[in-house]
Formats: C-alpha cells, structure tokens, sequence
C-alpha cells in the first residue's frame, strides 16, 4: 500500500544571520485540510518561518518538500500553487480596489467575481476608488478579498486579522474554513485566538530578540 506523501513536509529547518540562530530545527508536516497557526513572542520568527516557506528565504540547513519533491525539483509548480498574504496590505495605491484585485488575481477588472469579493469583504461602493483614499482596514480588505479569488493549495498567512473590525475577522475565518473544507491548507501567525475547530499549533521558541521581516 503507498503511503501518502504530506502536502508539505519540513525538516531541521534552521536559518541564521549574521551568524545569530533565527530558527533551529524546524520540524512539520502539513496536509490536506489542516489549518496550522504559528505561536511565538515577538522576535521568534514567525514571520520568518512564513517567508522560508514560501522560498522567499533560503534556510542556512533542512529541507522542504512539495508533494514528496524538494522544492528544487518542483519551484514552478511550487510557487504556483501557494498565495502569500503579509502583515502588510501590499496594495498599489495608485490603483482602484477592483484593479488591485484584477493585478493580483489576474482575472478581468469588471468580473462578477471581483464585485462579489469586494461586497462580501464591505467594500461595495468603493471599487473604483484609488486605494491611497481608502482607510488602513480598507486597504487590507482589498488584499484580503483575494481569499476569495484563491484557488491555490496553501495559503501563507501573517497577521491576516491586522486592522480589521469583528466582522471582517469572521469573514477571514469562513474564507479559511472554506478553504481547508476543500482540501486546501493554511498556515498564519496571529496573536489573536482563531475560532476553528480543527486548528493546530506550532510553537516557535525565542531565540532572538527582534523579528526579521
């Protein structure tokens, strides 16, 4: 009988800098339908530990795996099947809400699908509006309505509730539990408590004191 590889799989992963440990032996596994949260104080490297799984870091040792792969073998495929949303909005504010999305996604600016996103996320009314005259939480909705555009396997997801209110942080937690009902995964970091059943925990000790970004 074969056994099924992970959907991720992470060994002894380490990252240094300037000749400080960052991360040391990081070890997980994540599969179909798991929802992992990364735990740690300030300065343990969350985000870190985001940015060298989505290859965006190079790790000073240890090995990810894609599917049974390195990521090596399989970085196009890889990279095509994983959306990284960061702490920070990283829109274009030059650009409309309904364009950003239509840049990110790269679906048509006037789709059905990006006006539904953007009214789901409360911004209806606001699509054609440039995004430098748009609040901070406006401006993450904008990025976060990409969630619901998403067909890719893994999310990457730092502080995905940052700047929201009550409402927009159920929507995120609908838009993940919908994503991992389909056999889709999420991996965040957060400081604030996720209300779905089926989350994991990975704590991260403090090894440093000042987190990289």
């Amino acid at each position: 009988m074969t056994v099924k590889k992970p959907l991720l799989s992470v060994k002894n992963l380490c990252f240094r800098r300037d000749d400080t440990d960052i991360l040391r032996a990081i070890c997980l596994d994540i599969d179909e339908g798991d929802i992992l949260q990364i735990e740690g104080v300030n300065g343990s490297g969350k985000t870190t530990l985001l940015r060298l799984l989505t290859s965006a870091l190079l790790p000073s040792q240890g090995s990810i795996q894609f599917c049974g792969k390195f990521l090596a073998d399989c970085r196009f495929d890889y990279l095509s099947s994983i959306l990284f949303l960061g702490h920070q909005s990283a829109v274009k504010m030059g650009l409309t809400a309904e364009e950003n999305l239509a840049w990110m996604t790269g679906l048509m600016k006037h789709s059905e699908s990006i006006s539904f996103a953007l009214e789901a996320f409360g911004l209806k009314g606001y699509s054609d509006i440039s995004c430098h005259r748009l609040s901070a939480g406006q401006q993450r909705r904008v990025a976060l309505a990409r969630l619901m555009l998403s067909n890719v396997k893994i999310w990457y997801l730092d502080e995905p509730f940052a700047a929201l209110d009550a409402q927009g942080c159920a929507l995120v937690e609908k838009c993940m539990q919908r994503h991992i009902d389909g056999g889709g995964a999420v991996v965040l970091s957060t400081h604030q408590s996720v209300a779905l059943e089926s989350l994991r925990r990975y704590s991260l000790p403090a090894l440093n004191q000042h987190e990289l970004y």
